[in-house]
């Protein structure tokens, strides 16, 4: 499922509006943007924003965007960093394979205005550890969104994040089932490696609490 087929998506964070530009005709899965991303950064904003001093936020420390280093795998259209940078990420690499770059680099640009800076990229290929090691990890955040849909990519995937993440870090993940098997295999291995909280749905932004669409945060066992 597409968020939509739209060759434009907008995404209102905060006092500003990310615009993304999508190829829905392509090829390559990165150049469409896929509705995770926007739950993960809509959820984030719900609770970087929250003010109440009665309420406890169970995800202050998570959130907490102080002196954190972050990188995005499988990035696609980059909305997921776009987004975080716009809620005080301002430290993060943004990456994906190398022929869903341009479509990222373009939308990095056409939000230069709204961000206020050009992001990192990198290109990165789960399956080559020099590429990992040239981010020079570890990272205090790892965020991903709709990375979870091919079986064969499944173990790579898991292998990366858990490279990239610092032992105190945390893993944000934005995800929906696309492949029975790759969802089967990908909890399977990730159980081995990460303590797994998922976020309640009534927690996510109430206008982006997608029913087919959760948020989770990993941490290393």
């Amino acid at each position: 499922m597409r968020f939509t087929d739209s060759p434009v998506v907008e995404l209102p964070v905060r006092d500003a509006v990310l615009s993304i530009q999508q190829d829905n005709g392509s090829m390559h899965v990165g150049t469409t943007v896929w509705p995770c991303s926007l739950v993960l950064v809509k959820f984030v904003e719900r609770w970087r924003t929250r003010t109440s001093s009665t309420d406890p936020n169970p995800y202050a420390d998570a959130l907490d965007f102080t002196n954190k280093r972050a990188v995005e795998i499988g990035a696609g259209c980059g909305v997921a960093s776009m987004g975080l940078h716009l809620l005080g990420l301002h430290d993060v690499v943004v990456t994906d394979i190398a022929p869903v770059m341009p479509a990222l680099k373009r939308n990095l640009k056409r939000n230069k205005s709204v961000l206020g800076k050009s992001l990192k990229t990198a290109q990165l290929y789960w399956t080559k550890p020099d590429q990992i090691n040239a981010l020079s990890p570890p990272f205090d955040l790892v965020i991903a969104t709709d990375v979870v849909y091919i079986e064969e990519s499944v173990g790579p995937l898991i292998s990366a994040m858990e490279a990239l993440v610092g032992d105190t870090g945390v893993v944000l993940l934005g995800y929906q089932i696309r492949s029975p098997e790759a969802h089967l295999l990908f909890w399977e291995l990730c159980g081995r490696v990460f303590d797994v909280q998922k976020v309640p749905h009534e927690h996510l932004h109430p206008d982006y609490a997608y029913e087919e669409a959760d948020v989770y945060m990993l941490r290393k066992l």
